[in-house]
C-alpha cells in the first residue's frame, strides 16, 4: 500500500517500497518507504499514533490498571518500568481517549433522558476541593461528558482554607455550562433531565435546554457502603448518576475515600477521568449489557 511522504508531503506516486524491518519492541516486521522526491524514507509506523514509543505494548495493561483503582508507583512496580514511563503513557493514553469519548458521543442517538449532578473530591489537601460535573444517560449509565473545577471550601474547612490559601473562586457554574454547551448536539430538544434541587441548576438547563423537561429531586442521605453517592432504604430516582460516582470513587484511585494517592493537578485529574469514561463506555457498560 503506497503512502503520502510525511516529510515533503508529495503524493502516493513519488513514494516506492524500500524493503522491511522488523521492530525491536514487538518483533511485528513492517514495510520501509522511500520518496523519490526528497529521497527521504519512513514506515507504516510513520503514520500511526504510538510512533517512537519503545514499549507500545504496555499501552493496553496500563490503560486496564488505571481504570481498575490502581495507583501510578504501583503500576510501576508490577509493569518493572519507572514511574516517569508511566506518567508519559497516562497523559498520552488520556489525550487519546478524549479523541475516542468526543467520536463516540458525535456517533450515539440522541439521548432522550440524562442526569447530571457534582462530584466533589480535591486537590493535595481538602482546603482546597473540586468539583467534577458529570452528565449521564438514564438507565444505561452511559457517561455524557465531565468538566473538573475549582470551588471554595465549605463548612468548617472554609475559615481555614481562607486563612492558608486564600480566597478561592467558584468555576462550578462554568464549568456546568461548558458541559452543557458540549453535549447539547447529542441531547434530543424535548429530552428529561433530571437533578437534585440545587438552585443554581434550572438556570443553566433553561439556557442550554430550553424546550427540555427538567425536574428536581431532594437530596436524601448516602448509605455507608456507597461512602455517600449511593443511598439509604428505598428508590433513589438519582440512581443511575449516583451509581456511577461511585463507579468513579471505586476505580479512579485519586477518588478514593481517605487516600494518600491525591490529586496534585487539575488536569491529571481530568486526564484519569477521561480514561475511565471510555473504559466505562466501551467495556463495563456493553459488558453488562451482554449478561
Amino acid at each position: 500500500m503506497k503512502r503520502d511522504c510525511p516529510h515533503c508531503h508529495s503524493g502516493k506516486n513519488t513514494c516506492t517500497k524500500f524493503g522491511f524491518f522488523k521492530r525491536k519492541s514487538d518483533g511485528r516486521t513492517l514495510a520501509r518507504f522511500k520518496c523519490r522526491n526528497c529521497l527521504k524514507t519512513f514506515s507504516q509506523a510513520s503514520f500511526q499514533k504510538c510512533y517512537w514509543q519503545k514499549k507500545r505494548h504496555l499501552n493496553p495493561r496500563i490503560f486496564e490498571l488505571f481504570c481498575s483503582g490502581v495507583s501510578q508507583r504501583r503500576i510501576a512496580q508490577l509493569l518493572h518500568v519507572s514511574r516517569n514511563t508511566v506518567v508519559r503513557k497516562f497523559i498520552f493514553l488520556a489525550l487519546q481517549a478524549r479523541e475516542n469519548n468526543n467520536k463516540l458521543l458525535l456517533k450515539s442517538p440522541l439521548v432522550e433522558e440524562l442526569q447530571f449532578d457534582d462530584l466533589e473530591t480535591f486537590e493535595h489537601s481538602k482546603l482546597k476541593p473540586l468539583s467534577v460535573t458529570l452528565a449521564v444517560e438514564n438507565k444505561t449509565t452511559k457517561i455524557l461528558g465531565f468538566k473538573v473545577s475549582p470551588m471554595p471550601a465549605k463548612g468548617l474547612l472554609a475559615k481555614a482554607s481562607r486563612k492558608k490559601y486564600g480566597f478561592r473562586e467558584d468555576h462550578r457554574k462554568k464549568a456546568r455550562e461548558l458541559l452543557f454547551e458540549e453535549i447539547k448536539p447529542k441531547i434530543h430538544r424535548r429530552a428529561y433531565i433530571l437533578s437534585d434541587q440545587n438552585p443554581h441548576y434550572p438556570e443553566s438547563v433553561r439556557k442550554y435546554f430550553p424546550s427540555a423537561h427538567h425536574e428536581t429531586t431532594p437530596g436524601r442521605r448516602g448509605c455507608v457502603t456507597g461512602q455517600g453517592e449511593l443511598k439509604e432504604g428505598g428508590w433513589d430516582p438519582l440512581f443511575s448518576l449516583n451509581h456511577t460516582c461511585a463507579m468513579l470513587r471505586a476505580n479512579i484511585n485519586r477518588l478514593f475515600r481517605r487516600t494518600w494517592c491525591t490529586t496534585k493537578l487539575p488536569e491529571r485529574l481530568s486526564h484519569h477521568i477521561e480514561l475511565y469514561v471510555y473504559y466505562h463506555n466501551t467495556r463495563i457498560i456493553k459488558s453488562s449489557l451482554t449478561k
